[in-house]
């Protein structure tokens, strides 16, 4: 018989005092789409790592094609055909898509200079760029990209390199719908010519189109595997978490109040003619919907100050107000999480108590002094009470999961008093179990009188928690949907702006 393509056996990881894998064995076979899946702090990132070559298994053996190897190196990972494509992007925003796609194995001319062929390096890229069906180019500067796009030109890089096995990391948390169904149909593509495809992805919805089988990790080592006719949604999160997850939606305590924050004839830099009108009220969650490049995340970015509107007013408890700065709208007790918490939301080679005291250092501070004492203890409080798991508030944000450095950045904000909360896609890359811990958070954010705007593009969330939905499609408000009304369908058919909804879902692989 032939041997499959990839075998993990018995593979473990041990650091000081942990395990991060405990005697893992799975296998890979050719033209096969296995999902794995699994909780953060499950063990698939250092899975990953050791299929890549940069981590050494403690014990156990991986083979490739049958051949055994006690450890990969990253030069023998690629060399055995293994491509990744990354969730944290690994792109130069000084150079452009192509030299992104293709970095450090360019075509050069014959001589001794060895100068990069450009055109010969557009004509290996843009192939690659037409079969994801983006709408850039491989001149274009990555600076000049969405996070969205910048996904897509990681994908393009694996691709590039005519693997035999994709490792793809969460590679549509930063997708649209519409290039979701794009990179699905590039899987079924990869599938159908024999390449192997391990899909990392918290969106289980996906999983259930894609995937032909599941493996479930949690607590590093594998609990349990599902065969294509078994893989459902509620299955695959029972194994993940250990128990039911209960319905995303949880009621108000009450009805909704008075608005808080009214938003009239906003204009944002990026789609200038078009005016918005939009109201936030207490004790509800407000979920903005629409594809991306909607607008959604420019009108958080002017409401927050980072960038200045072209015209329109803001009011906060009826009275006008001027935000010109981030910090206006900090005084305000206006707050935003933002899309790219990485970038945008922390710094990550501070401690947690460094980060949950920096947008209020005057809390903790005599003077011009900061009291370590205090804000050691703020910072314990706020760990304490969001469930922020680590060993110490010493820690450095950076080493954490994404779900709880998430709370690092409500952390920060909840140690003030908010009025408003803006959440840019809060849940992005974040697992099952610690997405149902930010949603209890918004909850009791509203219940206690604050007015939660979620921006989302994960359609289960946006119709799974909010209490009413507002679409943006093209920087302009399309609708509104009360909760009797939510529907995929009611979402999508307001932020494309036809019946035609086929370009917009997800098909199977």
């Amino acid at each position: 018989m032939t041997p499959p393509l990839l075998e993990l056996a018995s593979v473990s990881k041990t650091y000081p005092g942990v395990k991060a894998l405990d005697r893992v064995s799975l296998k890979v076979e050719r033209g096969e789409v296995l999902a794995l899946i699994g909780e953060n702090g499950a063990g698939k990132s250092t899975l990953m790592k050791i299929l890549g070559g940069v981590v050494e298994p403690s014990e156990g053996a991986i083979r490739i094609d049958g051949v055994e190897h006690r450890a990969l190196t990253v030069a023998g990972a690629m060399a055995a055909g293994i491509a990744f494509v990354h969730q944290e992007l690994n792109l130069f925003d000084n150079l452009d898509v192509a030299a992104n796609v293709m970095i450090g194995r360019e075509p050069v001319f014959a001589g001794p200079l060895k100068l990069i062929d450009r055109a010969a390096l557009a004509a290996k890229v843009t192939p690659l760029l037409q079969r994801l069906g983006v709408d850039f180019d491989a001149a274009t500067p990555v600076a000049a990209l969405s996070l969205a796009q910048r996904q897509l030109v990681e994908i393009a890089k694996a691709l590039s390199l005519e693997a035999r096995i994709v490792i793809m990391d969460e590679p549509t948390s930063s997708l649209t719908a519409s290039e979701t169904a794009r990179l699905l149909k590039v899987i079924a593509e990869l599938k159908a010519g024999g390449v192997a495809v391990i899909f990392i992805s918290h969106r289980l919805v996906e999983v259930e189109h894609c995937a032909d089988r599941v493996v479930v990790l949690r607590d590093g080592a594998v609990v349990g595997e599902l065969a294509r006719a078994e893989i459902e949604h509620d299955t695959m999160i029972r194994m993940m978490i250990g128990r039911d997850l209960k319905s995303l939606h949880v009621p108000a305590e009450r009805a909704p109040g008075d608005a808080v924050l009214e938003i009239a004839g906003f204009r944002t830099p990026a789609h200038a003619e078009h005016a918005i009108d939009l109201t936030l009220r207490t004790g509800e969650i407000l979920g903005m919907a629409g594809l991306v490049g909607a607008g959604r995340t420019e009108l958080a970015r002017a409401i927050f100050g980072i960038d200045r509107p072209l015209g329109g007013a803001l009011s906060l408890d009826g009275y006008k107000i001027a935000i010109a700065s981030p910090r206006d709208a900090i005084d305000h007790g206006i707050f935003l999480v933002p899309e790219d918490r990485k970038r945008s939301g922390l710094v990550l080679d501070f401690s947690v108590t460094e980060n949950v005291s920096l947008a209020n250092l005057k809390a903790v501070a005599a003077g011009l002094i900061v009291r370590r004492g205090a804000e050691r203890r703020n910072a314990d409080e706020r760990r304490a009470a969001l469930d922020i798991r680590t060993a110490s508030v010493d820690t450095l944000v950076g080493t954490l999961s994404g779900g709880n450095q998430q709370k690092v950045v409500l952390a920060k904000w909840l140690s003030m008093t908010p009025r408003v909360v803006i959440f840019d896609e809060p849940t992005r890359g974040i697992d099952v179990g610690s997405k149902s811990e930010i949603y209890k958070l918004m909850r009791g954010l509203a219940d206690a009188g604050v007015a939660v705007l979620m921006i989302s593009s994960d359609m289960e969330e946006v119709i799974g928690v909010s209490d009413r939905i507002v679409v943006m499609r093209e920087g302009r408000i399309a609708g509104f949907l009360e909760r009797a009304e939510f529907s995929e369908e009611n979402v999508m058919r307001l932020a494309v702006g036809r019946r035609d909804l086929q370009a917009a879902e997800a098909v199977s692989c």
